[in-house]
């Protein structure tokens, strides 16, 4: 008999360790449910190990690298020698951090007494799953299942992940800094890679099919974010076509011209659900067309037992949107009525300026139907941002005309990240223009340029004509 053959019962199965897998667990397991975990790599998933974390550690590093060379610093007085930067070690540094992140989700997930099977695990039918691993195979019979495998990155069909073309995921390990490199994406990873490669001066071209980059974000603020772009040095050409590799070469087309492209190639198109190795069949789980889960508010799939959540239901694949879903699919197994139902998503983009929006934008309001109010304020009239040496940023509101019903907000500047969340909680408690522009915002701060733009949208703006 091998231990296959033995079935183990389960209380609470989770399969993945991501940020979906471990926060789903820990709320389980406060909730009184025996705990399980499926693990098939290091604890945290991509987003710690190999995605969110090791890129935003990058960027910050190489951000602060290219503020000492920053022409804002002569201007305030300060003379810097000519620095430099070791790859190796921030590489090393970057790696302490997922480190010391990974090693606290263990101890969290020890202190809550969370059994872990390490291995791959698969569907036998829709009560059980086999898993294979280092220590043998176990065969787990479950009460709830919930499935948080996450995502890959995405091939392109004429530019395969190989020696040459990496994922984004190769390009953050990269034990040499090239000298030239060309990222071909326009989402928000394409647009990070881009900013902490020309940080480091590194000759950056970056390629995107459409004409524009962040298709969906307000183009006045993805304007500003891409002349921070082409500070750093870095080219962006749209409408590339027909990227391919040949002899070692990345080759498109740029209007009429050929081009040919030294250096690796960084591909950013997008995530496709970690589901082909489920057996989902087997355990009569439906998916979508791309291998994703559907699930109802409640995170559940096509079977009451089994749970989905994060990137293998194809949502919008971000860590924020994948640790709600968690704690809501824990309540849901725990038999708790809720839902995963959130009036607003931010988003940060940790370019040079930084962007973040949450809601819709003037143009998505009204293509749902809005009538809208909107209001701008520039970052050059904000005390604050001067004093920070930061001129390069706007903030944007959208509000519904008539009952002033904050819709939505896009921020560039400085901490755009933190500040996005006053908008964030505006929309999800109901807020109107007037209960913003009625809060005292600190000054000089940059949250004032929150305050003003409402203000504008109101037709009461004081620093701006």
């Amino acid at each position: 008999m091998v231990v296959g053959d033995v079935t183990t019962a389960v209380n609470v199965l989770i399969v993945g360790a991501g940020p979906g897998g471990y926060v789903a667990a820990i709320r389980a397991a406060q909730l009184g449910q025996s705990v399980t975990m499926v693990v098939d790599g290091p604890l945290g998933g991509t987003c710690l190990n190999s995605g969110c974390i090791p890129l935003k550690a990058l960027v910050s590093a190489s951000r602060r690298f290219r503020q000492l060379n920053d022409e804002s610093l002569q201007m305030m007085g300060i003379q810097i020698g000519q620095p430099s930067f070791d790859w190796e070690k921030l590489q090393a540094w970057k790696s302490s951090v997922v480190e010391r992140l990974s090693g606290g989700v263990a101890k969290l997930l020890a202190g809550h007494k969370i059994e872990i099977v390490h291995g791959l695990g698969w569907f036998l039918n829709s009560q059980e799953l086999r898993v294979e691993g280092e220590y043998g195979s176990h065969r787990l019979a479950f009460e709830k299942c919930l499935l948080a495998t996450g995502a890959a990155a995405v091939e392109l069909p004429d530019l395969p992940f190989g020696e040459n073309v990496l994922s984004p995921q190769q390009a953050l390990a990269l034990t040499t800094l090239p000298t030239s490199i060309n990222v071909v994406g326009d989402d928000y990873i394409a647009l990070e890679l881009s900013t902490m490669y020309g940080n480091l001066g590194v000759s950056t071209t970056l390629l995107t099919p459409g004409d524009k980059l962040l298709p969906g974000v307000d183009q006045a603020a993805v304007r500003q974010v891409q002349a921070g772009l082409r500070k750093l040095g870095v080219q962006v050409v749209t409408g590339a076509q027909n990227l391919k590799m040949q002899e070692g070469q990345l080759v498109y087309q740029a209007g009429s011209k050929e081009i040919r492209a030294t250096g690796p190639v960084v591909v950013s198109r997008g995530v496709r659900p970690n589901t082909g190795n489920l057996n989902l069949k087997e355990a009569g789980i439906t998916t979508g067309a791309s291998g994703e889960l559907a699930v109802n508010a409640a995170q559940v799939t096509n079977l009451p037992d089994v749970l989905a959540v994060g990137d293998c239901t194809g949502q919008a694949a971000l860590a924020t949107s994948a640790i709600k879903q968690a704690k809501v699919a824990a309540e849901t197994m725990a038999g708790r009525k809720v839902a995963y139902a959130p009036q607003a998503l931010p988003v940060v983009i940790h370019t040079t300026p930084e962007l973040a929006y949450v809601g819709l934008s003037a143009d998505a309001a009204r293509e749902a139907g809005y009538e809208v109010v909107s209001g701008r304020f520039p970052l050059a009239a904000n005390g604050r941002g001067l004093t920070l040496g930061s001129e390069n940023g706007v903030a944007l509101v959208v509000a519904e005309k008539g009952s002033g019903l904050l819709l939505g907000m896009t921020l560039v500047g400085p901490q755009a990240g933190n500040l996005i969340m006053e908008a964030s909680l505006g929309i999800e408690m109901g807020a109107t223009l007037t209960d913003l522009a009625e809060i005292l915002h600190p000054h000089p701060g940059l949250g004032e340029m929150v305050l003003e733009s409402v203000e504008s949208a109101l037709g009461l703006a004081i620093h701006t004509l």
